[in-house]
């Protein structure tokens, strides 16, 4: 093989190659910056001036052209020369770019990691607002809770119970005990507890002014003792509390309209280091637990008030009855028979309740209407006149005169009014007939004469029971409610009366 031969094998190749990198540059300019494209069309200029420098090489070689060769490798070797240049230009644009770019991304990435940071900030901020956040929803909860529980509930023992189950937790603490202020002994003295492991602490008195609790209370000041352990804690009670680990106690005095109603004590089995926040909740609890205390107390003293009243009144309603009755010998105990009888017809009938009290009264004051009657009638050995009956008929009308202007017997006053009227409309004061008299008086009526039959008078013996039924079955429908006649016979069978 000659030397001609063997250039030509080894440049066409080497066209090969240029033809496909034109190609490729062409393709390429597409995506080239607008700053760097003179560079690379300079590229592609002298790759095409290789690629003809190539061909006319293999022509001259095959051909035998007479031409120096040395003119086209010179001018192949000065382009080459460029080519290498243009291509050192673009790399050091491209390294400039890339290292640009580099210090452009780290300086993104310093920017971003600080904005990470901040981020990171503003979400831990976040986390602890929700956090506050939730603490005082479940704060708000917990005394909203306890207003219900005020407002729903007047039993102390109650609502003790459930306001130490709901701040127990709430607190976040180990046990919470109340203490009531007894007012005549000036005592502090335990209501409950809760958190505690032993019943030991349920004893716990303290005098106003003596030890951390009564020293709370007299000097209206909330007692912080850190640690319990300390020589110099001064609590007084620790025997009380001995097993039960406490560390920490604090004594918040309980007042309510300016009056001291307790002490809320609160024990911790470990150091208790809290917030002004979670003083200021201690706080709003203690108020609460007060007007609970409060509440309870005072609608406790109206009730104990209110028994008393009642026992006053109810009393002097039976010693009114007494008095007529010793008035009248004859009658002595028939007032509470007959109060007797009706109320268990009346609760054989469902009656309940307060309409069952207004009966009792009614029975007892029956007869009260006779304070009016003078004894040269009431007392009269035989018959009366007719003037004389007219004046005793007055009694019921007495009797309403005499009540009605008192509101608290105004419902007593059916059986004192209208216990003579009669089923048929013959009956005194008004003539009331049928079930427009009231059923109360109605039912009274029957047990009335039911009890003066069969009791001794001084114009007639007790009857026999048979003839007493007899009597009060001939009376139906025009004495007495039909109605109501066999069910106080059945009632009157099984009381034995």
């Amino acid at each position: 093989m000659t030397a001609e031969v063997f250039s030509v094998f080894l440049v066409f190749p080497g066209t090969l190659f240029l033809l496909a990198a034109i190609v490729k540059s062409r393709r390429i300019n597409r995506i080239i910056p607008t700053a760097m494209k003179w560079r690379w069309l300079a590229i592609t200029c002298l790759m095409v001036f290789f690629l003809a420098g190539y061909v006319f090489f293999m022509v001259v070689q095959v051909t035998a052209i007479p031409f120096p060769l040395e003119m086209v490798t010179g001018a192949v070797f000065l382009g080459g020369a460029l080519f290498v240049f243009l291509v050192i230009v673009l790399t050091r644009a491209t390294i400039l770019q890339v290292t640009a770019s580099e210090q452009r991304i780290s300086e993104i990435n310093q920017t971003l990691l600080g904005k990470n940071v901040e981020l990171e900030g503003e979400i831990v901020a976040r986390r602890q607002a929700e956090n506050q956040a939730g603490v005082r929803l479940h704060e708000l909860e917990t005394l909203h809770t306890i207003d219900l529980l005020i407002t729903s509930s007047l039993d102390l023992d109650v609502t003790m119970r459930v306001f130490l189950t709901e701040i127990v937790p709430s607190l976040g603490v180990d046990a919470v005990a109340m203490l009531l202020l007894n007012r005549p002994v000036q005592t502090l003295e335990f209501k409950a507890a809760q958190g505690f492991r032993s019943t030991a602490g349920h004893l716990a008195r303290e005098r106003l002014g003596a030890g951390s609790a009564g020293v709370a209370a007299l000097e209206r000041r909330l007692i912080h003792i850190p640690d319990l352990r300390a020589p110099t804690s001064g609590f007084a009670r620790q025997s009380a509390i001995q097993g039960e680990g406490f560390v920490s106690y604090i004594a918040v005095p309980l007042i309510a309209k300016g009056q001291v109603q307790g002490v809320m004590e609160i024990y911790h089995r470990s150091l208790l280091a809290k917030d002004e926040e979670w003083f200021g909740f201690l706080d709003a609890i203690a108020v609460q637990a007060a007007l609970a205390i409060d509440n309870a107390t005072l609608f406790n003293e109206l009730q104990d008030s209110n028994a008393e009243l009642v026992l006053a009144y109810d009393t002097t309603i039976a010693g009114w009855a007494r008095a007529l009755e010793l008035r009248d010998k004859e009658t002595e105990g028939h007032t509470q028979r007959v109060a007797a009888m009706t109320l268990r017809l009346a609760e054989a009938l469902g009656m309940k309740g307060a309409a069952l009290v207004h009966a009792r009264r009614g029975a007892m004051l029956h007869d009260i209407g006779k304070m009016g009657i003078s004894d040269s009638i009431l007392l009269k050995e035989g018959p009366l006149t007719e003037a004389e009956q007219e004046t005793m008929r007055r009694h019921p009308v007495y009797a309403f005169e005499l009540l009605s202007p008192i509101a608290y017997l105004q419902p007593a006053l059916d059986i004192p009014y209208c216990h003579h009227e009669k089923w048929d409309g013959t009956g005194y004061p008004r003539g009331l007939r049928g079930t427009s008299i009231p059923l109360v008086a109605r039912i009274f009526s029957i047990a009335d004469v039911w009890d003066a039959v069969t009791s001794e008078r001084r114009y007639h013996p007790a009857w026999s029971r048979d003839k007493a039924i007899e009597h009060i079955r001939s009376r139906s429908g025009t004495h007495f409610d039909p109605g109501l006649v066999e069910q106080f016979l059945t009632v009157a069978a099984q009381e034995e009366w």
